[in-house]
Order: structure tokens, then C-alpha cells, then sequence
């Protein structure tokens, strides 16, 4: 069937005229061509449209079922050439954007608010994810970008870019109650009782795991690890369960949870990094949208 916009805008004027003469005046146009127009859209749709008699012209029941479905068709052609503008702007479609745990309590809300604002008609597809997982991901075009804790593998570095976005010192989560935190805002690792560490693994999050026992060696300290988990939720919770002690991104003191406490350490600690990385070859309007919005609020 080779519908056409125009026969349904011919008809659309005669059924709201219910007269060709004056549907032609409105469209511009003399009636034979008009009426011969409904004519052949009568005959590819298989069934009259209108009823035509001295008395005038009304619609079919055909005609009747057609008419909503042919204004709402044409309003959609009307909108066509502004959507097609705004996805070429990156105002609409979906972003697929994955991150890791810690990315919740620190730098993904803000910009999911400073987002949602700017570009409220866009599809925001989340999923948590490690960042050995993201690099998968992207480097397969599974998703448009990923908040993740680098560094980024030798090969992910010839596909992917990356930007800096929060860079944060690492804090002490341990079981409430310690004699060696009451009153303090600050503690030394020397200072705790010799608790089982409880940390990401190492194949999952290289940096944050030396990182953390980076910490440790320099105060001279062993730590015995305890248990390994892949989500920051996880380790709180075996803190809490007083399983062990665990150094996290300082931005994760946000989650609360009963039985924890959270300490900033006297101890020297490096600053951990997370960015957003994603394909250079990505020619997506709405992921140069969001990495416009993400250089203007970086902290980095």
C-alpha cells in the first residue's frame, strides 16, 4: 500500500468540511482533482470514505474510523522535522551509562539531576557494573559510557577516551563501637586492633586494592584480608557485621548503615580517581551532550 501524506490531507479537509467545494478552496486546489484524489484513496483502502447525495456529503463508518487516525498521523509528520533537529542536538534518544558502586554516593546523582534537567526528553539506561566489566562493555559497544576507577588497560586506551572527574582520599570504615574511635574525627591504623581487611579484589579494581594496602604498608602494617567483595554495599555491610575493617572512598561514608563508623586516617592516603571513559569512535549527539555537560561540572 503507497499511502501518501497528501491523500490523507485531502481527505482530513473534505471530512471536516463535509463539501468539496469549499475542502478545494481550502486546499488550494480546483474539486476534480480533489474528488478524483478521494477517489483513488477510497480505492486503495478498500472501502468508500464518504457518502455522496443531493444533500450533501457525510463520512462512512470507514470514514469516520480513518479521520482521528489521519490527523494524528499528520501532526506526527508536522513534528518530524523538529525531532529529527533535536536528535541531531542530542535533546533526544538513550544513553546507556554504566558505574561502579562508589560513583552512587559521590559524583552520579549530581550529574544525573544537572542531566535530567538540561536533557529531560533522553532515555537514561543505568546499570552498576566493576570496571573490568565496563571496559568490556564498551570496548564491544554494549554501552555509550562508564564511570569507572582506572587506570584503562593498554587496549582499552586505542578505542576508549577517558576524563577525570572526582579525585578522593581514602577513608576508614570499621565496626561501631571501637575504643580507638570514641572521640576522635581522626585515627592511625596503628591505633585499631588488628581486624581482618575487608577489600575489593585485585583483578576487579587494581588501583583501589593497592591503594588500600598501600596505605597499610606504608604505617608498617601486614593486614590479614578477610574477605573480598565487588560492591561497596557488600563491604559496608561486612563491616557492619563486624567482620572486619575496610578503607573505602571517602565519598562512600555517604551510605550509612547501622554498626559502621567512619573515620578520616591520620595516615598518609592517595587520592583514588574516578572518570568517565567511552568509545572515541561514538558519534552519538546524546553522549557529546552529556560529555559537554560533564567538562562544565567535573571536579577534576
Amino acid at each position: 500500500m503507497n499511502l501518501e501524506l497528501r491523500q490523507l490531507r485531502y481527505f482530513t479537509a473534505v471530512a471536516e468540511e463535509l463539501h468539496f467545494g469549499r475542502a478545494a478552496q481550502r486546499l488550494h486546489m480546483t474539486q476534480p482533482p480533489l474528488s478524483q484524489a478521494i477517489q483513488a484513496l477510497e480505492e486503495l483502502l478498500g472501502a468508500p470514505l464518504f457518502e455522496r447525495n443531493r444533500r450533501g456529503v457525510a463520512l462512512t463508518a470507514a470514514g469516520a474510523a480513518l479521520l482521528p487516525e489521519a490527523r494524528r498521523m499528520l501532526a506526527q509528520a508536522l513534528e518530524l522535522p523538529q525531532l529529527v533537529q533535536r536528535a541531531a542536538a542530542g535533546e533526544v534518544g538513550r544513553l546507556a551509562l554504566a558505574f561502579v558502586s562508589s560513583a552512587d554516593y559521590s559524583v552520579l546523582p549530581p550529574f544525573l539531576r544537572a542531566y535530567r534537567a538540561a536533557y529531560p526528553q533522553v532515555q537514561i539506561a543505568l546499570q552498576e557494573a566493576t570496571s573490568d566489566l565496563q571496559l568490556e562493555d564498551l570496548l564491544h559497544g554494549r554501552i555509550d559510557a562508564g564511570l569507572l576507577i582506572p587506570p584503562l588497560p593498554e587496549r582499552a586506551r586505542e578505542e576508549l577516551d577517558y576524563l577525570p572527574v572526582l579525585k578522593e582520599p581514602l577513608v576508614l570504615a570499621a565496626p561501631a563501637g571501637l575504643a580507638a574511635l570514641h572521640g576522635k574525627r581522626k585515627v592511625a591504623l596503628k591505633a585499631l586492633p588488628a581486624l581482618p581487611l575487608i577489600i575489593f579484589p585485585r583483578a576487579i579494581s587494581p588501583a583501589l586494592y593497592d591503594a588500600a594496602l598501600g596505605v597499610f604498608h606504608a604505617a608498617g602494617i601486614t593486614p590479614v584480608i578477610g574477605q573480598e567483595a565487588i560492591q561497596m554495599q557488600t563491604i559496608v555491610s561486612l563491616v557492619s557485621a563486624g567482620m572486619g575493617l575496610a578503607l573505602v572512598p571517602q565519598s562512600v561514608s555517604n551510605l550509612k548503615r547501622p554498626g559502621v563508623e567512619y573515620r578520616a586516617l591520620l595516615d598518609p592516603t592517595p587520592l583514588v580517581e574516578t572518570g568517565l571513559a567511552w568509545r572515541r569512535d561514538n558519534p552519538s549527539p546524546v553522549l557529546q551532550g552529556f560529555l559537554e555537560l560533564l567538562r562544565k561540572n567535573t571536579q577534576c
